[in-house]
C-alpha cells in the first residue's frame, strides 16, 4: 500500500493501530489507490441494512488473489476487489514447523471455518487439545480463541481453504502479522 500511495509504511502502521490519522491529501491518495470514495472510510457499518441486496459477485482465481507469504503460511486472499466483505476466503499453504520455533496462535474477530484440501494438518487451539485433520475434514472455531494450523507429522505442506467472518479488517492483519514476511518462490508448484 505504501508503494501505491507514497505514504510511508510507518505512517500507515500508526493509522492501523489508532495512533495517528491521515491528512486530507493522504486520504485522497489512499482512496484513489483503493478505488473507493473517501466517504467509504466514514460509513457507520452498524447503520447498514443487512437485508439490502447488493448483487455483488466476484470470480476468484489464484492469478488475481492477493498473496502474502510468511514462514508458516502462504496466503492467497481470494476475490480481493470486493470491499467490506462479510467473510474473507483464503486459500492457505500450511508449511511444516521450523524446529525450535513454536507456531504463534492467531486471534481475530468473528469466526473461522477451515477445510483440508491436500495433506494433513494439526490444529492447535488455546482451549482444546490439538486435533489432526485429513483431506475432506474441517473445523469451525471462534476467531478470538488463539488458533494455528501446522502441517501434521510426515507432511511437508498442506493446502487449506479457510473462510473467516467478522466485521473487522483485523482478520487479514492477524494472519500476516504472526510472522515476518519472507518471500517464497513457488513458481510451477500446484496447489
Amino acid at each position: 500500500m505504501s508503494r501505491h500511495t507514497g505514504i510511508p509504511v510507518s505512517t500507515l502502521s500508526k493509522v492501523e493501530h489508532d495512533r495517528s490519522t491521515l491528512s486530507y491529501d493522504k486520504l485522497v491518495r489512499l482512496s484513489q489507490s483503493l478505488d473507493v470514495r473517501i466517504s467509504e472510510f466514514f460509513v457507520d457499518q452498524s447503520a447498514v441494512d443487512e437485508r439490502t441486496v447488493t448483487a455483488r459477485r466476484s470470480i476468484g482465481a489464484l492469478e488475481s488473489a492477493v498473496r502474502v507469504n510468511t514462514k508458516a503460511y502462504d496466503y492467497f486472499y481470494l476475490c480481493p476487489e470486493l470491499l467490506r466483505k462479510r467473510m474473507i476466503p483464503i486459500l492457505m499453504r500450511v508449511h511444516a514447523d521450523i524446529p525450535g520455533k513454536p507456531r504463534e496462535l492467531i486471534r481475530h474477530t468473528g469466526e473461522e471455518f477451515a477445510y483440508v484440501l491436500k495433506g494433513r494438518i494439526n490444529v492447535v487451539t488455546e482451549f482444546y487439545d490439538p486435533v489432526i485433520l485429513d483431506v475432506g475434514e474441517s473445523i469451525y472455531v471462534d476467531g478470538n480463541m488463539g488458533h494455528a494450523y501446522l502441517a501434521a507429522e510426515g507432511c511437508d505442506q498442506a493446502t487449506v481453504l479457510a473462510l473467516c467472518s467478522g466485521a473487522d479488517v483485523s482478520i487479514a492483519k492477524s494472519y500476516h502479522d504472526i510472522s515476518s514476511p519472507e518471500p517464497r518462490n513457488f513458481a510451477g508448484v500446484s496447489l
